[in-house]
């Protein structure tokens, strides 16, 4: 048995359409980084282009590994945790770096 119970329809788009933005805007925040990064070569800035990254990627990770691959739910939250914490291990790390 699921013990995760299927939510609203509105409570799915809405869920959708959010994770889309987040996709969205971390992925703008992650180029921005990246692009200063290769225009001044500062490797703080390498760092945290390559965190954001991550935690971007971790933020839609769960969603779809559950959707498209079939990915057991729980499991899928895992991983995407442990990217966020990856990625916010790398960005405290960026902030450290001369």
């Amino acid at each position: 048995m699921n013990p995760f119970p299927a939510g609203s329809a509105e409570i799915m788009l809405a869920l959708a359409v959010v994770k889309t933005l987040v996709l969205v805007v971390g992925g703008i925040i992650t180029y921005f980084a990246f692009k200063a990064y290769r225009r001044t070569r500062q490797r703080a800035l390498g760092y945290l282009a390559g965190g954001f990254g991550l935690v971007t990627l971790g933020f839609v990770l769960a969603g779809m590994l559950y959707e498209l691959l079939g990915v057991d739910l729980v499991t899928g939250i895992l991983l995407e945790s442990l990217l966020v914490l990856a990625g916010f291990v790398v960005i405290a790390y960026s902030l450290y770096v001369q």
